[in-house]
C-alpha cells in the first residue's frame, strides 16, 4: 500500500539505498563484481514485509499455545545479486537506474541465504508475497508516498 516503508538514516540497505537513487537521479555504488557468483556482485536474501510479519504472529501464536522461545531464520531460500536487485528496481521505476563499480567491502560473504526450514517446520509459516519485484514495488510505493522518510 505504500503506508508503511523502511527509512534510515544513514540508510544503509541495499533496496531503500537503490530507490535514493532512482529518486534522486544520481548512482548507487556496487561494491564488488568479481564475486564467484553468476553475475560477479554479491547475493541477498530477501523477503516481503508481509512475510515478516506473518512469521511474527505465527511466532506469537505458538508462544501462546506453550510453545518454547527460540530462534528462526526467515527468508526465501534462494537469493538475487544486486545487480538482480537494480534490474528489478529499474521495471519498477520504469527507468534505468544509474551505477557505479567500486572496490569489494571487507567482509562482504559472496553469497548469504537463509533457510526457513525450522519455521517452516514448528511455525507453519511460509513466504506469501516475496516475489523480488513485489519487495521493490512496494518499498517503492513508500518511497513515492515519504520522499523524504518519516521526517526524522
Amino acid at each position: 500500500s505504500g503506508d508503511f516503508g523502511e527509512g534510515h538514516h544513514p540508510e544503509s540497505h541495499l533496496i531503500p539505498r537503490i530507490l535514493n537513487s532512482a529518486a534522486s537521479d544520481s548512482p548507487i555504488e556496487v561494491y564488488g563484481t568479481d564475486y564467484n557468483t553468476r553475475d560477479g556482485s554479491c547475493i541477498r536474501d530477501y523477503i516481503h514485509v508481509k512475510d515478516l510479519a506473518y512469521a511474527h504472529l505465527m511466532a506469537a501464536q505458538y508462544l501462546y499455545g506453550g510453545g518454547k522461545s527460540d530462534c528462526f531464520n526467515l527468508g526465501s531460500g534462494n537469493g538475487f545479486s544486486v545487480l538482480e536487485v537494480i534490474s528489478a528496481a529499474e521495471k519498477v521505476v520504469g527507468r534505468s537506474i544509474q551505477y557505479s563499480i567500486a572496490p569489494r567491502r571487507e567482509g562482504d560473504s559472496a553469497v548469504l541465504v537463509a533457510s526457513s526450514e525450522k519455521a517452516q517446520r514448528i511455525l507453519g509459516w511460509e513466504k506469501m508475497d516475496s516475489a523480488l519485484e513485489n519487495i521493490v514495488e512496494s518499498a517503492w510505493l513508500w518511497k513515492q508516498k515519504f520522499p523524504d522518510g518519516y521526517g526524522e
